[in-house]
């Protein structure tokens, strides 16, 4: 979305991108090559995905969309790195592909919707995880020099979530996608501090809309269990809300903020790093504590989900929580956070033992 305004008159202009048809339920994924001839899409279309998800909810795919009269081609990927988001490009072109599916978790999707910004042509999104909301938005993950930044790629054109297969998904992601969505919760106390200090551009109907997907979840921590089709259900309304959320603010600003930066730098500084969303959890737990809120409430809710709240459930050494909260602030320095020019090792020390995320 952009937003000018003229000095003469208040005038502003707008543009967003949201999906047009967004499809969750049992067994939705058979219902793929409908979907896209509801879009009025014709041609080739090409499948990006993972080996195992290509065997498995890539075949369905692939027999929906043949039953509708496209042509199919598959292309595996297996890291979201720019050379494989080329490499998908390359065989699009080649194959005359008229539009991309990815089938799979945030790497699958975030490879096809950058290949497909760069081919400038449509990108349909079937996640079969509910671990981040990624699988909703205009926004990209992709490692450039071994560091994973966040890119401006195309919003899906449709996004089709069958929540039997999401509830069949290792819970772990479920919960590390709940982690993200609560996340929402700081992000947004981040906005509003950078539109106060900064003057950044603030937009109340989507820091509305981010807020809400995070209290949904906080209010249904208890009701998200292992298993449980509406359990997905639930995540994946969260998960849409917050990906249209950042389609309104024509950024990921109401989905991202200091605790995404603590995420990424324990990305670039732990030797094993968990799952985004767990880290985005856990950082949200030492961000709403600087930010004076009520940490205490979403470490419970964490807890209820089964996510990670501290850094041994991360699996994570308690000194590279504290390496992580000190680089934060240089992740995206341009974005600024309640995190400022950075923590003094002190105060780095004591959110992470006043919030439990390290016991020493």
């Amino acid at each position: 979305m952009t937003e000018n305004n003229e000095n003469k008159g208040n005038y502003k202009n707008k543009w967003m991108q949201l999906p047009r048809n967004v499809v969750v339920g049992h067994g939705v994924i058979n219902d793929t090559g409908k979907v896209c001839k509801d879009l009025k899409l014709n041609g080739s279309a090409l499948i990006v995905g993972g080996a195992t998800t290509l065997r498995t909810a890539g075949k369905t795919v692939a027999v929906s969309l043949e039953d509708s009269g496209f042509d199919v081609n598959t292309v595996i990927v297996e890291k979201p790195t720019l050379d494989e988001v080329i490499m998908v490009k390359t065989q699009a072109s080649e194959e005359h592909a008229s539009f991309l599916l990815g089938v799979g978790g945030g790497k699958s999707i975030d490879i096809a919707k950058l290949a497909s910004m760069y081919l400038d042509i449509p990108f349909i999104s079937v996640p079969t995880a509910a671990s981040h909301d990624g699988i909703v938005s205009s926004r990209a993950s992709i490692k450039r020099e071994n560091k994973t930044v966040s890119e401006s790629a195309h919003t899906p054109l449709a996004v089709v979530a069958d929540t039997s297969i999401i509830a069949a998904a290792p819970y772990r992601l479920l919960a590390a996608g709940c982690g993200d969505i609560i996340s929402n919760c700081t992000a947004v106390k981040d906005w509003e501090l950078a539109h106060r200090l900064r003057d950044e551009p603030f937009s109340e109907y989507a820091s509305i809309i981010s807020n809400l997907t995070a209290r949904i979840l906080i209010d249904s921590a208890g009701l998200i269990k292992p298993g449980l089709e509406e359990s997905a259900w639930t995540v994946m309304k969260a998960l849409v809300a917050s990906g249209v959320a950042m389609s309104i603010a024509g950024s990921s600003r109401p989905a991202s903020g200091s605790e995404h930066k603590f995420s990424h730098a324990l990305d670039e500084l732990a030797p094993k790093p968990a799952l985004h969303g767990e880290q985005c959890g856990v950082g949200t737990i030492m961000m709403m504590y600087l930010h004076g809120g009520n940490w205490q409430e979403i470490r419970t809710s964490l807890k209820a989900i089964g996510a990670p709240t501290n850094a041994s459930e991360l699996g994570i050494e308690e000194e590279y929580i504290i390496k992580a909260l000190l680089h934060a602030h240089n992740i995206r320095p341009e974005r600024y956070t309640i995190l400022g020019t950075g923590l003094t090792p002190e105060a780095a020390r004591k959110v992470a033992k006043i919030t439990k995320v390290i016991g020493s």
